[in-house]
């Protein structure tokens, strides 16, 4: 089967209703918080209050002689007992030095580096009295200096002995010296400095745990909120508890959001599996929102200086970049590759720029770590680049849409001078839709409509491309990944003819039950309603590299394609030797075996059954029964594209930005469900306008406290921020996996940011405002607009 099939297929581009949404809405579902098992205890972790401190002494004897205290947990308990989180991505400096590799302990050892850092647990009989002996727990700390601001680490306190400046590495991409005689002979040059600010990801569901240890086989189960089980299991076991793989089990039942965050082996994760077997008890611990406001990892957080050179008539010529990424206390689990790999390499966008150079400086703060989210490196990315672009078409006089015009890319397949190679893209059909769907041309009377009521309109444009499905594995070991970026099905035909699909993936939100099951369902030519798909379950599905950076269909469903491959060749074999024939005069088409030429078919759950039946079967060259498993490693990237175009209006009066139209057209290849896609999209405009409009995660730069520490003071986009976002599609099917997806889970967290902003730029042009950093909230808007009064 090949990309250009997969269309043709029942199933494939219908808008089936999801299946798992029955027990979901009617509260049928079971998150880890949701388990509750025999003799279980409750924890509670005693954080930091300060971003910086040396810890003198953990005095635990008070709280152990609490009621309901089972045992209290320090640094020196586990100290020589176990590892230190582990980082999962080895980033080179320029010099060739490795990264600075700080140890992670699980609890505070010596020292607290950020308000929320694990000192002590707390395991008692019920929440309450695990939450009142924590509170008993008396911490002696020597508070030290903090630095918070990325632009401050260089001088600030260091955090780490083997980081005394608090520099992790600073690595580069591209050819310098090109770029340097390129910014020479430009007939323009344009230069922006800007801030993507840092987030909380505030998934629907805060993060769980349940540790378990049986005593009678030594075995261990995880019950956690996590987006990929089998990392999660291998982390633990190989480089944290040095136990073998086999004597841990990893679930992860149904997941209320993720975004990234809950791809990572945190503390709380290997305390409570450890902390099991000490106690002889099953230990459960659940996040409140203020503890997840302290202990996720957060998103973004970079400080950039960028320079595009162009020839006289708007030519990208080359483009040169520095960036500052704040990599937080810690090293979580792929922070590293987070503004390198994954951002370095986007920053050629859609255009045809010769020669591109990226800098990047990553340092320790006070703060807590940053790690991937939705979009992970590539929203920083195309916010850097599309500000850049647009102030490059203002500066020469060009619209928006004719500076991206005159530099995109035409021609494919096409090598960027930051090491990605595009398979394919029509980035003009794009353009085309997107400001049709914008009613461009009908935008100068509505700015004029907004002028006669006070009101300033803006409209923004923003051209994105992002890298997803993270491939391949030789690649990304190249570039210092420290694990495969592979996926895994298993494909079991039952003898009724009824499947189950077996799968690496995670689903936590996405769909995959439902568009899993269209892609089976299709191939096999049966209802949808007979695929189950099964994830999230070490002791039950093959090892598989989890969810993340839009890769479940791409990697994932290619890998489930290559298992069916697998099934119905052997279903071939059995259906020509029922049939007198040769398998290679088998067609299969619709759910029927044929005979090529003749009238001869026989139906698929027949060919189950026999399988399993085999009292007819060819047993002297085909075993028994239909099941099959493929693993897929993709020989690329696959690139997702797209246009945003943003209008808004500013009340300069307040400073209050309101979102009064929002068109966007993507290119996500072949869709298997429209309708999932739709809801993908929505999701991630939504968040991309929250980051663009409302939020911000601030610390205190002198104390390192967490200001934003609540949603008092982190505003969250609602509903009514927003008008109804008017979508479209254009398809160029990927060229190099069997369905010719390319993802659709975070486009819209990554094309929206710099549509909106260069909106509200637009929009205050007039008023002299030219610059400012995320959030445009009112007060930020109407501080910028009295600057320029000024």
């Amino acid at each position: 089967m090949g990309a250009t099939d997969i269309s043709k297929l029942p199933h494939i581009g219908e808008a089936v209703l999801r299946k798992e949404d029955y027990r979901f809405l009617t509260g049928a579902g079971q998150y880890t918080d949701d388990i509750t098992m025999a003799r279980q205890a409750h924890a509670v972790f005693v954080r930091s209050p300060h971003a910086h401190a040396a810890i003198r002494n953990v005095d635990v004897s008070a709280a152990k002689a609490m009621p309901g205290v089972i045992g209290v947990f320090s640094g020196k308990d586990i100290e020589g007992k176990m590892g230190g989180l582990p980082c999962g991505w080895l980033i080179t400096s320029s010099n060739g030095e490795p990264m600075k590799e700080p140890p992670h302990p699980i609890l505070a050892i010596g020292k607290a580096r950020y308000v929320g850092d694990h000192v002590a647990m707390v395991v008692a009989e019920t929440l309450q009295q695990a939450r009142d002996a924590a509170e008993a727990v008396q911490v002696d700390y020597d508070v030290l200096d903090a630095v918070v601001n990325v632009t401050d680490a260089k001088k600030g306190p260091a955090l780490h002995d083997v980081a005394p400046d608090n520099r992790c590495y600073h690595w580069e991409l591209g050819d310098a010296g090109a770029v340097d005689a390129a910014f020479k002979n430009a007939a323009h040059v344009t230069k922006l400095d800007l801030v993507n600010n840092r987030l909380v990801p505030n998934a629907m569901e805060p993060r769980s745990a349940i540790g378990s240890y049986n005593r009678a086989n030594d075995e261990y189960t995880l019950y956690v909120a996590n987006q990929n089980p089998h990392v999660e299991r291998l982390l633990l076991t190989a480089f944290v508890l040095s136990l073998p793989e086999s004597k841990v089990r990893v679930i992860a039942p149904d997941v209320g959001g993720g975004f990234g965050s809950k791809i990572y082996l945190y503390a709380e994760d290997v305390a409570l599996t450890w902390a099991a077997r000490q106690l002889n008890r099953n230990i459960k611990w659940t996040a409140d929102r203020s503890e997840a406001f302290l202990s996720d990892a957060h998103g973004r957080d970079h400080v950039s200086h960028a320079e595009m050179a162009m020839d006289k008539d708007g030519k990208f010529l080359a483009m040169r970049v520095h960036t500052d990424a704040n990599l937080g206390a810690y090293l979580s689990t792929f922070s590293t590759a987070i503004p390198t790999i994954l951002y370095a390499t986007l920053l050629a966008g859609q255009y045809t720029c010769p020669q591109i150079h990226i800098a990047v400086d990553a340092w320790f703060t006070n703060t807590a770590p940053v790690d991937a989210y939705r979009g992970a490196g590539r929203p920083e990315a195309t916010y850097l680049l599309e500000r850049l672009v647009s102030r490059c078409g203002w500066e020469l006089g060009l619209p928006q849409a004719e500076i991206r015009r005159r530099n995109f890319i035409t021609q494919f397949p096409y090598q960027t001078p930051v090491a990605l190679q595009y398979d394919v893209g029509d980035y003009n059909a794009c353009m085309d839709k997107a400001e049709k769907l914008a009613d461009v041309a009908g935008f100068d009377a509505r700015r004029k409509a907004s002028e006669a009521r006070g009101l300033k309109r803006g409209i923004g444009y923003s051209s994105y491309i992002e890298a997803c499905g993270l491939a391949p594995s030789n690649i990304a070991g190249a570039l210092g990944a420290r694990a495969g970026l592979f996926e895994c099905g298993e494909v079991r035909v039952h003898p009724t003819g009824s499947v189950t699909v077996f799968t690496g993936s995670h689903s936590h939100g996405q769909g995959h039950e439902t568009t899993f099951a269209q892609v089976v369902a299709g191939r096999l030519g049966i209802p949808v309603e007979n695929v189950e798909v099964v994830h999230g379950d070490t002791g039950r599905v093959p090892f598989g590299m989890g969810t993340y950076g839009s890769r479940s269909i791409s990697v994932g469903g290619a890998a489930i394609m290559k298992a069916l491959d697998k099934i119905e060749a052997k279903a071939k074999k059995i259906a020509a030797h029922l049939m007198e024939a040769s398998d290679a005069d088998i067609d299969f088409t619709g759910g029927e075996f044929v005979v090529k030429g003749t009238d001869k078919k026989i139906p698929f759950a027949q060919i189950a059954l026999t399988a399993y039946v085999p009292h007819n079967y060819p047993l002297a060259t085909l075993e028994p029964g239909l099941n099959e498993t493929a693993f897929y490693d993709p020989t690329n990237f696959t690139y997702p594209a797209g246009t945003y175009i943003c209008e808004v209006e500013v009340d300069p009066q307040t400073g209050v930005v309101r979102v009064d139209r929002f068109s966007a057209v993507d290119d996500f290849g072949t869709i298997i469900n429209p309708m999932i896609v739709e809801g993908q999209v929505h999701g991630g405009i939504v968040q991309g306008i929250g980051q663009a409009l409302m939020e911000n995660c601030v610390y205190d730069r002198e104390t390192g406290q967490l200001i934003t520490g609540s949603f008092m003071d982190y505003t969250m986009p609602r509903a009514d921020d927003f008008p109804e976002f008017k979508l479209d599609t254009v398809c160029t099917p990927c060229t190099h996996n069997p369905l010719g997806t390319k993802g659709c889970g975070e486009a819209g967290a990554i094309g929206s940011p710099p549509a909106v902003i260069n909106a509200v730029l637009d929009a205050l042009h007039p008023l002299g405002v030219n610059d400012f950093d995320m959030p445009a909230s009112p007060s930020r808007v109407w501080e910028a607009i009295q600057a320029a009064k000024a």
